[in-house]
């Protein structure tokens, strides 16, 4: 390992799981335990558990803190209220995105910004430069060193919880979060446990101190360690969250893609406010979107590599932005940017996907791909 990687709190617990360690974002992460097969349908059938300690979290604190997050994202944050969580994006003027992130609101003066693990530089710059050209009464904290955070996702998650606590409601509402009381979740001092993640599963997101990790990390395991619970890596999260059909920035969203063509309008909100890059935004959507983003399941064998061309006859239209193998359907899919007309973007329409000389018949579908099985 490079004296340069980063190590998160449950570095030691990786080691001890035999995890497969790779540099990812400047981390040294696992990407795999038992195998990614294994851990991926662990998620699917039972639960698995995931170090995401590299993801950067950063606080906004004051009287307009409400008001600089609105203008910063593409979301409505006036929609929410103090305990829940919303999905969002941060865009350039151009419209293109810088990254997406969720917002949690603990109070109308206490807000905390959840962003990717390789884009925390870039966001934090991009963050104070919009607090910089603005008047804004708030305070930006880079949290990200201060906080573990840990996913128990599956659909055992919650009865799996509810063996090491009580302070989390087993009927905790989708995106909405809870900040028990000190010493109450596993003496914890001031953690927050949201129902939100990115497998396409029920569960939980677990923010606490790098002290307190290993504590809380080993208390779920032994919980679930009869109810098939397995450790789980990057491998497995990549698979979970490609056959959900979620987005990854530098593939579905990226500088030079916006979230209109990412397939996420739905947190693009132009009506409400002037928020950075809604002029780009707002004449895109004016003009016609040029790309759409869609979903392929390939027939026969195969697997959608990134930078693939998809093609329609003779015509390349396109190009794959993930791909793999999906377990749970075991056949490849992957998602990918096409021109945006119903005859490449309809659910059934048949496309190719050049691949070294030869090509795959892929059928466009709509994600989740395994709710399709």
């Amino acid at each position: 390992m490079s004296d340069a990687l980063k190590t998160t709190p449950l570095h030691a617990q990786h080691v001890a799981l035999g995890a497969k360690m790779m540099p990812f974002a400047g981390w040294d992460m696992p990407v795999q335990y038992s195998g990614i097969l294994d851990e991926h349908h662990a998620v699917r059938n039972a639960a698995g558990l995931f170090d995401v300690s590299h993801m950067g979290e950063v606080a906004v604190q004051g009287p307009d803190a409400q008001a600089f997050i609105q203008h910063l994202v593409t979301n409505d944050v006036s929609r929410i209220v103090d305990g829940q969580a919303q999905y969002t994006v941060m865009c350039h003027e151009s419209g293109t995105a810088v990254d997406d992130l969720l917002v949690y609101r603990l109070a109308h003066e206490d807000w905390m910004l959840v962003i990717n693990a390789s884009n925390i530089d870039k966001d934090l710059a991009h963050m104070r430069d919009v607090h910089g050209a603005g008047d804004w009464d708030c305070t930006l904290t880079d949290l990200s060193d201060q906080t573990a955070l840990i996913a128990l996702q599956g659909p055992l998650a919650f009865e799996i919880l509810g063996e090491v606590t009580d302070a989390v409601p087993a009927d905790l509402p989708f995106y909405r979060f809870v900040a028990p009381e000190a010493g109450t979740f596993l003496g914890c001092e001031s953690p927050i446990v949201s129902h939100t993640g990115y497998t396409g599963e029920a569960g939980v997101e677990i923010y606490c101190t790098p002290e307190e990790a290993p504590r809380v990390w080993e208390a779920l395991m032994e919980a679930g360690s009869a109810r098939g619970l397995l450790p789980a890596g990057l491998g497995a999260r990549d698979t979970l969250r490609l056959e959900s059909g979620f987005c990854l920035y530098g593939h579905e969203l990226s500088d030079e893609i916006t979230p209109l063509e990412a397939g996420v309008g739905w947190v693009v909100k132009l009506d409400a406010g002037d928020f950075v890059g809604a002029e780009a935004l707002r004449e895109q959507k004016a003009s016609g979107v040029p790309r759409k983003l869609v979903g392929l399941v390939v027939e026969g064998r195969g697997i959608p590599r990134e930078g693939y061309e998809i093609a329609s006859g003779d015509r390349v239209i396109g190009t794959v932005t993930s791909g793999t193998q999906s377990p749970v359907l075991a056949q490849g899919i992957g998602l990918g940017l096409v021109e945006n007309d119903p005859a490449y973007t309809a659910p059934g329409s048949a496309l190719a996907i050049r691949v070294r000389g030869r090509e795959l018949a892929a059928t466009v579908a709509k994600p989740p791909f395994h709710k399709q099985k």
